[in-house]
């Protein structure tokens, strides 16, 4: 680039290719540096800017401004013309590689809450248990003596089962367990098929780190309410009777801050109750309890366990529960506490 002036020596000026300083010839015949205008330094940041090249903008100017100082130019009003030069257009380098996570901390904080867990499920009885009388008849060892393999279970004054309802709300635990990370073991996968057997439901179960029991109950129509039921020492389950009952206390809290169902007026005491006669709690080796969610021959819990609403509602408070558990902390949004 070349820059012209009154007296001025046509000589290219620093960031054409000759990279010099415009000079002018004084009457003595010598030549001395001139000043160099802000506009030439404005133009000749401009068209460095306009080439595309990496380091234009603001530090290429004050580049032009050091070299030119340094060759001995007076700058002129060079503050100034930095100022109102124009910004690179050309974006600053991004590095490929990702970005370092805040901390350890943070990424635990971003992991599902049941991540590397097992929760086992045993949705009781099944659907077409009644078609094979002879099977639910034949006997098993509970742990403490002999019992049916199986039953049909209970169902409502209009023919909606327990088996269906267990079902039912065991799937929509299922799918909030597997959203917290958890892997879950089920006795049973469908509504649909006989068995498996008391004994066989509680031994699947055992590699679990928490299990629960899905059950309504059967009881005299007068009567309303969920019971917990829990389990009595008996020799395969004597070093989780401790962890069994604080986790039943768990899902006594959690049905009563998050379910419309109210605690039983007919079985148990205060909606708790110990039985020694189940394979499921007398066979268990992992924490695990029971749970009859309401009486289905009661009309008011018969229309309330047969909604999905309150299903959905049930699933919600077993899931708390068993992240209170497993974790320590209730999850957020749960009104136990």
């Amino acid at each position: 680039m070349l820059v012209d002036g009154p007296d001025l020596v046509r000589q290219p000026m620093l960031g054409s290719a000759g990279g010099s300083c415009p000079r002018r010839r004084r009457a003595d015949g010598l030549t001395v540096p001139d000043k160099v205008s802000p506009a030439a330094v404005r133009a000749s940041a401009a068209r460095a800017a306009r080439s595309g090249r990496r380091g234009t903008g603001l530090p290429a100017i004050l580049a032009v401004i050091s070299t030119l100082a340094a060759a001995g130019c007076s700058l002129v009003g060079a503050t100034s013309a930095a100022r109102h030069a124009p910004a690179s257009s050309v974006p600053p380098r991004q590095s490929s590689r990702p970005a370092p996570s805040a901390s350890p901390s943070a990424d635990r904080r971003q992991s599902p809450p049941l991540a590397g867990k097992v929760v086992g499920i045993d949705p009781g009885h099944n659907g077409r248990n009644g078609t094979d009388p002879a099977y639910l008849a034949h006997q098993v060892f509970n742990g403490r003596t002999m019992e049916d393999c199986n039953t049909t279970g209970t169902q409502t004054a209009s023919g909606y089962t327990e088996s269906l309802f267990n079902w039912k709300v065991a799937a929509y635990l299922t799918a909030d367990l597997r959203r917290d990370g958890a892997r879950v073991v089920l006795t049973r996968h469908n509504n649909d098929g006989i068995g498996p057997c008391v004994n066989r439901r509680s031994t699947m179960l055992n590699h679990t780190d928490v299990a629960i029991d899905i059950h309504a109950d059967g009881g005299p129509s007068s009567g309303r309410g969920f019971t917990v039921l829990e389990p009595v020492a008996d020799g395969p389950n004597n070093a989780v009777i401790a962890s069994s009952l604080r986790f039943g206390r768990y899902v006594h809290q959690a049905f009563l801050a998050d379910t419309p169902m109210r605690v039983s007026d007919y079985y148990g005491h205060d909606g708790y109750i110990l039985r020694n006669d189940l394979a499921g709690l007398n066979l268990t080796t992992v924490p695990k309890v029971l749970i009859e969610c309401g009486n289905m021959t009661n009309a008011s819990d018969a229309s309330l366990l047969t909604s999905g609403r309150v299903q959905r509602r049930i699933a919600r408070a077993l899931e708390a529960a068993i992240i209170r558990f497993l974790t320590g902390r209730w999850p957020s949004g749960a009104r136990a506490r």
